[in-house]
């Protein structure tokens, strides 16, 4: 009502202008919202407008009606000068403006992948990147952290007697058991559970430990994590580009972690076309580091050379494959991303595949909320072909940090 509209707080935007100074705008040169969820991962063997626009928008109100004239200008122009014809702005401009950072495009130009992780300079290409809401990738982040702290046998001396959620990736059961047991089969096949036909079980230890847990938990690892963090401007809990930082108290964050995923990889069992993460889209944006690789060692398992044809069969770009012929790489992960403005077409096409299998689709489900798919090959190439849906496919190497933006999709 018109007599309460000058009362604080009374709206979203009297919220966010009467606390324009609680965020520090005036205080950063950008105006792009980062909120990570830091995470770090373990594998063995293997249309829209979208919320930060949103968010900008808001900002820009802020900026607007708070910020003092005298400092307008700069923020405003930050937040409001993005590039008409984006990915060809970067690219025809980036070889002369940062010359002294290495990098490459990859994924046809649509990941930034920032090879020197030391380069205190990184962040200012990734800005332009992350204005797009691309990915980035940086590597070598191992190199910065205590790696004793992250070998599988380490993580189970310490902690093997607890307790933990452990998911069956291939029939989505969890079980609540010790996590000695999860950690006593991860580099060796013959101490794996079977599952009812004596098939191998891929396992996943969900999230563990996660958020406070980890940091009352794991003391150490979470100081190695948090100091060896790429791009620490956005990335850092204290960074001064990081706008989850600083935003006031009353606004619900999401859960930033830190959480340990840990996972089997596919190459110890029959069926490749399953994941260990199924296809989904995070609220905040993700950093997700590979701290460890382990090489499984059993009956069944695939040699190196057989891993990396698996590998080799994926449609990559060419850096990867030759990431892969490098002898002092070691590849753990397979991702597959998607824009987020492709969303309502990969909803709509795995909706299609679950009739055409004989699924019942129920008018509240959502395959992508539920977790309930793996995009294999053979669909994959079926949604570029029937929905014009290009998959971006990554491989993350040992120390490789994958950086996504809020709302894109992704599938591990």
């Amino acid at each position: 009502p018109p007599a309460s509209q000058n009362e604080q707080g009374s709206t979203l935007r009297d919220l966010l202008t009467t606390t324009a100074g609680k965020l520090r705008l005036g205080s950063t040169d950008a105006g792009i919202a980062f909120a990570p969820v830091y995470s770090t991962g373990t594998a063995s063997g293997k249309s829209g407008r979208t919320m930060p626009n949103i968010l900008d928008d808001i900002i820009a109100s802020v900026v607007e009606n708070k910020i003092p004239p005298n400092r307008a200008p700069k923020i405003k122009s930050e937040i409001k000068d993005e590039p008409k014809d984006d990915r060809k702005c970067i690219q025809d401009d980036s070889s002369k403006l940062y010359s002294d950072i290495q990098y490459s495009w990859i994924c046809d130009k649509h990941v930034l992948w920032l090879r020197d992780h030391k380069n205190s300079n990184n962040w200012k290409l990734f800005k332009e990147c992350w204005k797009q809401g691309r990915p980035v990738l940086v590597s070598g982040m191992h190199k910065k952290m205590n790696f004793s702290l992250w070998k599988a046998e380490s993580i189970s001396l310490d902690f093997g007697n607890q307790q933990a959620d452990i998911l069956n990736c291939k029939d989505s059961i969890i079980s609540n058991t010790n996590v000695k047991e999860f950690w006593d089969g991860f580099e060796d096949v013959s101490k794996r559970q079977k599952v009812k036909n004596g098939e191998t079980a891929l396992l996943k230890l969900k999230d563990w430990p996660s958020g406070e847990d980890f940091k009352a938990m794991m003391p150490a690892r979470y100081e190695d994590l948090l100091k060896s963090l790429p791009l620490p401007e956005y990335c850092s809990p204290e960074g001064k580009l990081n706008l989850a930082s600083h935003l006031p108290g009353f606004f619900v964050r999401p859960d930033l972690g830190p959480r340990l995923c840990s996972a089997y990889g596919v190459a110890a069992t029959k069926d490749h076309d399953i994941g260990t993460t199924n296809l989904h889209i995070e609220v905040s944006d993700v950093v997700n580091i590979l701290v460890y690789v382990g090489i499984a060692k059993g009956n069944g398992v695939l040699s190196k050379s057989g891993v990396l044809k698996k590998f080799e069969e994926e449609d990559l770009d060419d850096l990867l494959r030759k990431r892969l012929k490098d002898s002092s790489e070691l590849p753990g992960a397979l991702w597959h991303i998607y824009a987020g403005k492709d969303a309502d077409k990969i909803r709509e096409f795995l909706q299609k595949i679950a009739k055409e299998q004989g699924l019942e689709v129920l008018p509240e489900h959502d395959p992508i909320r539920d977790q309930s798919w793996y995009v294999n090959k053979k669909l994959r190439q079926r949604l570029l072909e029937e929905y014009g849906v290009k998959t971006c496919t990554v491989i993350q190497f040992l120390g490789d940090a994958i950086i996504l933006p809020a709302g894109a999709l992704h599938q591990v």
